[in-house]
Parts: structure tokens; C-alpha cells; sequence
């Protein structure tokens, strides 16, 4: 089969499209022939040498495809470990980044009426991220506030998606004026460029000095304090990332002063991934695709995603 695999850690140069030995199901597993991947940040990280990830590496954990049966499906990325940790697909063996994958059958789910190839694989990862970070973790309420920072990324944008399907308000932030347009049509109530803007004072504008009910944070030091700021009494901040560094100014003060609650939440059980798929079967939350590449231009499809130019998926066509 032919698939993208990293020999050695670097830029998008070491991907290679190549041929790659034909996975073979084991006991209690199906073969899926691909025909879409999509993208995360965690193909970049294992790219530039995630220490965990031995190589050589097929890898993506999102995909959607056929069995042999004809049947369609999207394949749930998660990788549940005994003690509670969890990985994802390409991060815990080869990925889907390729014509073919072998999965436990558990993995598998009909891809839900009226979505194409393309969307089923933009969603499962970052929606099922987002769905543990909101309803598992926070708790998320019909009517709260939820401050979602840097929109037009994979969690970011999910998040957007499945706090609106819940009911709840949404303020988001960008610093990219022609994405927070974006975001406001896709249901976002208050928008603030958060390079330009004041964002604490956006928010309590939004809320009528009361306050983010709950802080979507996966940006890290650039944003940390503010989230602190922004988060009402007794609110909730739910992380999963820190793009612009792990170690932010702690500002300890404000988390006991404001009673705030902090989350820390990674990938997402199976229930998660049930929890979300539902919502997207049911039309309440659609995934976005923002563009698509050949599996052959994997390369320039890094390049784009690295870019932050995004406002939804990057997602790869294999034929």
C-alpha cells in the first residue's frame, strides 16, 4: 500500500510517500481501505520527535473509509491504556495516513447520513477532545459562557461546534479578523481579536461583568493570565494544550481568590467519542473541512496547517 511515514525526526522534508507492507487483522479486528485523513498538531509533534513515537511511523489518527463489506465508516482514534492514560492512533502504532489500516471493530462506526468522506475524518479527534473538555470535565450548562481562545483551530473551532449544540454562548477570539467573521457565522455570540483587543474586557462585556462560566485553554503562556482574569467566581478552566509554552506566569492567587476550578483533559474515552459522534449525527454539530490535499502532497499539507492560516481541518484525499 502506499502511505506517509517519518524514518527520522524534522520538518516537513521527512515525510516520505512511499510503500509500506499491507496491515494484516488480528483477532477482533477489520481492515478499512481509507479514503480521507485529516490533520492535527500531533502529527507535527511526532514529525519533529515526540520522544515516545519509534519510527519508522505511519501517521494521522483520523480517518474514514470502507470495509470490505462496501460499509462506510469513521474510526474512533482513541487508545484507551490500563491506569486511565490515553493516546491516539499514529501516536500508539501507524496511523491512517495511508490506504489501509487494520482496527479493533470496536473502532468503527457508520459514518452518520449526509456526511462525506472528507468530513467524517475532520471530526473525530478534536471533537471527541473537545466533548471531554466541555460536558465530561466541565460540565458545560445550557446558557454559561464559554471563552474559547485561538477559533479556526481543530480543538478550538470543535469547542465552538459543541457548546452551541449544548446551548450555551460562546465568545471566542482570534487574531484573524476574517476568522472571527467566520466563527460569528458559525454561531459564535461575541468575537474579540485577541492580539488588537482587550480581551478580559470583551468578555465581561459579554457577560455582564459576571464572567467566562467556563475557559477553553489550550494556548498556554501567551494566554494564561487573562484566562485567569477572564473566568467568573467559582468558574471552571479546562486545558489541553499550551502551544505557546507549558510554563505560564502561575498567578496562584487568582485561583484561590476566585474559587476557580482547573481541568486538565487529553483525547477522550469511547464514551466521548459516542458522546460526540451523537451530536454530529444528529446535525446539532457539523465538522469543518477548510481545505484538502492529496495523500501524495502530504508535505504541503503540513506546511499549510504550520501556517495557522486554517478555519477548520486540514484533510488528506487518498484514492
Amino acid at each position: 500500500m502506499k502511505a506517509v511515514r517519518i524514518h527520522e525526526d524534522g520538518g516537513p522534508e521527512v515525510l516520505r510517500y512511499e510503500d509500506a507492507p499491507d496491515p494484516v487483522p488480528g483477532e477482533g479486528e477489520v481492515l478499512v481501505e481509507l479514503r480521507a485523513a485529516s490533520l492535527n498538531h500531533l502529527d507535527v509533534w511526532i514529525r519533529k520527535g515526540l520522544p515516545s513515537v519509534s519510527k519508522p511511523r505511519i501517521l494521522g489518527s483520523d480517518g474514514a473509509g470502507v470495509l470490505e463489506s462496501g460499509e462506510r465508516v469513521v474510526i474512533n482514534p482513541g487508545v484507551e491504556h490500563a491506569g486511565g492514560r490515553i493516546t491516539a492512533l499514529g501516536e500508539d502504532g501507524d496511523g491512517t495516513h495511508a490506504e489501509l489500516i487494520a482496527v479493533p471493530r470496536e473502532h468503527v462506526c457508520p459514518i452518520p447520513d449526509g456526511l462525506s468522506f472528507e468530513e467524517a475524518a475532520a471530526f473525530p479527534l478534536v471533537f471527541e477532545t473537545a466533548y471531554r473538555m466541555l460536558v465530561t470535565k466541565a460540565g458545560l450548562r445550557p446558557e454559561e459562557w464559554v471563552l474559547i481562545w485561538g477559533v479556526g483551530g481543530g480543538v478550538a473551532t470543535a469547542s465552538l461546534q459543541i457548546a452551541k449544540s449544548l446551548g450555551a454562548r460562546t465568545i471566542v477570539t482570534s487574531s484573524n479578523d476574517d476568522k472571527l467573521e467566520r466563527a460569528r457565522g458559525h454561531g459564535a455570540d461575541a468575537a474579540v481579536n485577541h492580539a488588537s483587543g482587550d480581551v478580559v474586557e470583551a468578555v465581561k462585556q459579554a457577560t455582564e461583568g459576571r464572567g467566562a462560566d467556563v475557559v477553553v485553554e489550550t494556548v498556554g503562556e501567551a494566554t494564561w493570565q487573562r484566562s485567569l482574569q477572564a473566568a467568573r467566581q467559582g468558574g471552571r478552566i479546562v486545558v489541553c494544550g499550551a502551544t505557546t509554552g507549558p510554563n505560564p506566569p502561575a498567578a496562584l492567587h487568582r485561583i484561590w481568590w476566585k474559587q476557580l476550578t482547573i481541568y486538565g483533559s487529553t483525547m477522550g474515552t469511547k464514551a466521548d467519542f459516542e458522546g460526540a459522534y451523537e451530536l454530529v449525527a444528529s446535525g446539532s454539530a457539523k465538522p469543518i473541512v477548510d481545505r484538502v490535499f492529496p495523500l501524495a502532497e502530504v508535505r504541503a499539507a503540513h506546511e499549510y496547517l504550520e501556517s495557522g492560516v486554517q478555519f477548520g481541518k486540514v484533510v488528506l484525499s487518498i484514492p
